[in-house]
């Protein structure tokens, strides 16, 4: 029998980064993630790799790289998740952890555009949703497949 010491550092440890992680993105939601407060350290470091670069290429190469943001940030996000209800002691979290882990980015996701939608600082867009979304699938499907490869290579 497990110590409820054992339990709760177990708890701890798979649902800390996953919590810790959604605070991140909900930090990146507020009025911080804002184009016009990203570029302070996105542009500098743009211009130092591209010297020759125009207004409009830096421009355009700073708006690449956010958009290239959702996706992996929700990739990230959807690692902690599996993570987490993949090893949860809850055997229907175990079981469903690849849906029950989607729902969370797709949730996440739309919280996340439902936040900045109250700040004039920022953009709302159903497309960030989907790049969201499309980028925890990614991450799960992957996770899918190792973990399907795993469980049927022989051990020796």
């Amino acid at each position: 029998m497990e110590s409820k010491q054992t339990v709760w550092r177990g708890r701890f440890f798979r649902y800390a980064p996953l919590i810790l992680w959604i605070g991140v993105i909900f930090f990146l939601s507020s009025g911080q993630g804002a184009m016009s407060n990203t570029s302070r350290f996105i542009r500098p470091l743009l211009m130092f790799l591209f010297p020759d670069a125009s207004e409009e290429t830096l421009t355009f190469y700073h708006g690449l790289i956010r958009k290239l943001a959702h996706p992996t940030v929700y990739a990230v996000l959807a690692f902690f998740a599996a993570r987490a209800f993949r090893f949860s002691p809850r055997p229907l979290l175990r079981k469903y952890w690849f849906p029950v882990s989607l729902g969370l980015v797709i949730s996440v996701a739309a919280l996340d555009e439902l936040n900045q939608s109250f700040l004039a600082s920022r953009t709302v867009s159903a497309f960030d949703v989907g790049l969201d979304t499309l980028g925890g699938l990614s991450m799960l499907t992957v996770l899918f497949f190792l973990i399907r490869r795993s469980a049927a290579a022989p051990r020796v």
